[in-house]
């Protein structure tokens, strides 16, 4: 059970197996949650919504609580009813999430691309290149034979 890896402790530790019988007779750290044999916590040990908690909840005006249906071409519920109450619930935590999210730092993170992403000096040359390079019809002119805009290609008809 000492020897077991927590992934809260990202650590295992090194025990000598002779001061093993010793250790385990003594009370070691209490852990807060419990851990499968790989280490993996068997319970969830945070939740988005324990984190939001310690957020302030932001209130949301009658005003812009329409003004945000009107923006979506939705009609908003009557106010006073349990759909008025749930909707504007349910925005004030989107807001909550969405202004937890503008104050992380990201001042020191690099940022990662997942291809090739052209700048308007990219795209300007690449324009230049495709305006040099023939293609369409223009080929066509390249070939020996052609019949109604397609390439003639001879062949063996042995069927």
């Amino acid at each position: 059970m000492l020897l077991r890896r927590c992934l809260s402790c990202r650590v295992r530790p090194r025990i000598d197996y002779r001061t093993l019988k010793t250790l385990s007779n003594s009370p070691g750290p209490e852990l807060t949650h419990s851990c499968d044999a790989q280490g993996i916590p068997t319970r969830p040990t945070w939740s988005v919504n324990e984190l939001l908690s310690s957020y302030p909840t932001p209130k949301l005006s009658s005003t812009t609580f329409r003004h945000l249906h009107d923006l979506a071409a939705l009609i908003p519920p009557e106010e006073g009813t349990l759909e008025h109450k749930k909707t504007k619930h349910e925005l004030e935590e989107m807001i909550r999430l969405v202004e937890a999210v503008k104050l992380v730092d990201t001042t020191s993170a690099t940022p990662s691309t997942w291809g090739p992403r052209l700048g308007i000096e990219d795209r300007k040359v690449s324009a230049k290149n495709e305006e040099a390079e023939e293609s369409g019809d223009s080929l066509l002119n390249h070939a020996s034979r052609t019949a109604d805009g397609f390439y003639v290609v001879e062949s063996d008809r042995r069927h």
